[in-house]
């Protein structure tokens, strides 16, 4: 797939039965590096595991939706802003031989998920504890995901002790105000909400199974 000499510089290299793996990386002004893993697929296939968090499942990202996970500002050139770490220097993708082997055709079903995902996209939401008052955060990514947090929302007793994603108490820190503004809104990274990242209702976050006048409404006023 690659030869030796071509890749012995970068960090964090392993080698797959069809695929390689390399520790890379996109940086914001705001919220500094958000470190992933990509693997190069021999099909040409680019994918990145997120390590932003310990608590972070985000596993398959394109690079398009990694450099939008990451809060990077301005316009979209993941080629530009993700890199990887070579002799100790960030090395932008664009210039490293990785990008010989990205093929848009195998990336064709990655880059269509993510053109739907602008168009039909829930940005995060927060519920907040009953006993300490303090706000956490859902990601609204997956049928799971939205269903997770339709269910916190309703409930009214709901604890940090519920949340899904990890195991906390009240005891930890909520995030900051200054992260709490980024809510994943492929448009700005700081957008209060537009029409791009609040829905309005679809059968992602509305559930035939659930018995709340919100779901009961549009399921009823839903187009078949």
């Amino acid at each position: 797939m690659f030869r030796e000499e071509e890749l012995k510089d970068i960090e964090g290299l392993k080698r797959g039965s069809d695929f390689i793996e390399v520790k890379c990386g996109c940086t914001s002004r705001k919220y500094g590096d958000t470190i992933g893993k990509l693997r190069v697929f021999t099909n040409g296939q680019f994918l990145i595991s997120c390590e932003c968090t310990p608590s972070c499942e985000e596993e398959k990202l394109t690079p398009y939706d990694f450099e939008k996970h990451s809060g990077k500002e301005g316009t979209r050139k993941w080629k530009n802003h993700i890199w990887v770490v070579m002799k100790n220097k960030k090395v932008p993708l664009w210039r490293t031989v990785l990008l010989k082997y990205y093929k848009h055709a195998s990336n064709g079903a990655n880059e269509l998920t993510s053109t739907l995902a602008k168009r039909l996209f829930h940005r995060d939401e927060f519920v907040r504890c009953s006993r300490c008052k303090k706000e956490r955060r859902f990601r609204l990514r997956t049928d799971e995901d939205c269903r997770r947090y339709h269910d916190a929302a309703k409930a009214r007793k709901w604890k940090c002790a519920n949340w899904p994603y990890d195991k906390i108490t009240c005891k930890v820190d909520e995030e900051r105000a200054s992260r709490k503004s980024c809510r994943g809104c492929p448009r700005s990274p700081s957008c209060k909400g537009c029409t791009t990242c609040v829905c309005f209702g679809c059968f992602k976050c509305r559930f035939l199974d659930c018995k709340c006048r919100t779901c009961v409404d549009f399921v009823q006023n839903a187009e078949p």
